[in-house]
């Protein structure tokens, strides 16, 4: 079921409702955003992303939360790149970087939408050229559909000329907790890109033994980073890694698990640690430091200027996709 969720720079903005059995999924069409996730738990519905009641809030309360993020996710150092011998300049909109596509984004755009079947949605948003500094026009797709307890999203971006592509699905997992520091966390990364102070990837690409985002093992969020430092990294997935076997896991003290399945080479990790939203959420909660946990699967941050990192730039002949699969429960 699709229907209006608020109005947004003269548009409708639109909700579809996706739900097999006892879960729940609402889509907006404004950043192809997961607005909310509901899963069942002692008798209750409850709500396991981060999100908004009211589409105003979104405005002026969201940091990112459920979005689409690109047309390139992350950051790229100071807004900069070179392509085929020219140089791009893209917004600063987190100075002295650039962030998540820009100072709009496609997690700040209306897309289209549609049904694509019982309980899945398809959106489609056409870039066009030089939107955000980026060159050519970018046809982009992204399907999410509900199976179960899993949600999959298949996304993809088809330009007209080679551009870089890196979306991330930007959700905040909360497993119904207030916060993340008692959930348990896995992750089959033996390595990870050390940043600078303004979280740009030195170059490196280095061991995760000794430092409080060595998950290897399952360990406790809170526990790891006792100090609350907070996380928000790249972590390199093992390339020996089954794909077929989930990436990532984590667990709550409450019953419910998560687990997240992708073929990107990177996963950042962010755990909120500084997050203080001004106004009620989902069910009235209110959201304060370390109250979901993002798990962006995408290429490596800044791989616009790290020569050896995975390439972002895709073509017509070699169009962008990424899968990305998460099942709760």
């Amino acid at each position: 079921m699709i229907e209006t969720f608020g109005r947004y720079d003269g548009q409708d903005v639109l909700r579809a409702s996706l739900s097999d059995g006892d879960v729940s999924v609402s889509i907006l069409n404004y950043g192809a955003i997961t607005q909310d996730w509901r899963v069942p738990l002692k008798g209750a519905s409850v709500p396991v992303v981060l999100g908004f009641e009211k589409f105003e809030d979104y405005l002026a309360q969201s940091r990112y939360f459920g979005v689409i993020a690109g047309r390139v996710a992350n950051r790229t150092a100071k807004g900069q790149f070179q392509l085929d011998g020219r140089v791009y300049q893209l917004p600063i909109n987190q100075a002295p970087n650039h962030l998540h596509g820009g100072d709009i984004g496609l997690g700040r755009r209306i897309w289209s939408m549609e049904e694509a079947g019982s309980a899945a949605v398809r959106l489609r948003y056409h870039s066009p050229d030089g939107e955000e500094g980026y060159p050519g026009a970018v046809d982009f797709t992204v399907e999410i559909s509900l199976d179960g307890a899993a949600l999959t999203y298949r996304m993809t971006g088809v330009p007209d000329r080679p551009t870089p592509i890196n979306l991330a699905q930007h959700s905040y997992y909360s497993l119904g907790d207030a916060s993340v520091l008692d959930q348990t966390l896995w992750l089959a990364a033996h390595q990870y890109t050390p940043v600078d102070a303004d979280l740009i990837p030195t170059g490196e690409i280095v061991s995760v033994a000794g430092t409080h985002f060595d998950f290897r093992k399952p360990a406790k969020i809170g526990t790891m980073d006792p100090s609350h430092i907070g996380i928000d990294l790249n972590l390199v997935l093992d390339k020996a890694h089954d794909r077929q076997s989930p990436v990532a896991s984590v667990n709550s003290q409450n019953g419910l698990g998560l687990k997240l399945w992708t073929e990107e080479p990177g996963l950042q990790v962010f755990n909120a640690a500084t997050m203080e939203i001004e106004v009620p959420s989902l069910d009235g909660q209110s959201y304060g430091p370390f109250a979901g946990l993002c798990l962006e699967a995408q290429k490596f941050p800044d791989a616009l200027n790290q020569s050896h990192f995975p390439s972002i730039i895709s073509t017509p002949d070699q169009p962008y996709e990424q899968i990305l699969k998460v099942e709760i429960g």
